[in-house]
């Protein structure tokens, strides 16, 4: 159910009321008791901050003649990358 804001015409006073939208009734002011208006507001905004969702979960990659499995996740590419030999020397202490 969405959260509705509401104004006074007679005192001023803003409040909210939570409701469904199928209620057609308008509240009343809680402090003098009039019929309020509705107030029309922006909304809420939605961000994802970060790498976001889409690229690490949901976005396909096209496939490359069919034969590749899924790709990692946040665009890694794996490679084949191999370790420098370890230093060893004749003198252990």
């Amino acid at each position: 159910m969405p959260t509705y804001a509401y104004r006074c015409p007679a005192c001023g006073r803003e409040f909210q009321k939570f409701h469904k939208m199928s209620v057609r009734t308008r509240p009343k002011c809680p402090a003098c008791g009039t019929v309020a208006q509705r107030v029309i507001t922006g909304g809420v905004g939605l961000h994802f901050k970060g790498s976001g969702f889409y690229a690490t979960d949901y976005k396909k990659e096209p496939a490359k003649g069919g034969q590749e499995g899924p790709k990692p996740a946040g665009g890694e590419k794996k490679t084949d990358e191999k370790k420098p030999p370890s230093k060893t020397s004749g003198d252990d202490h």
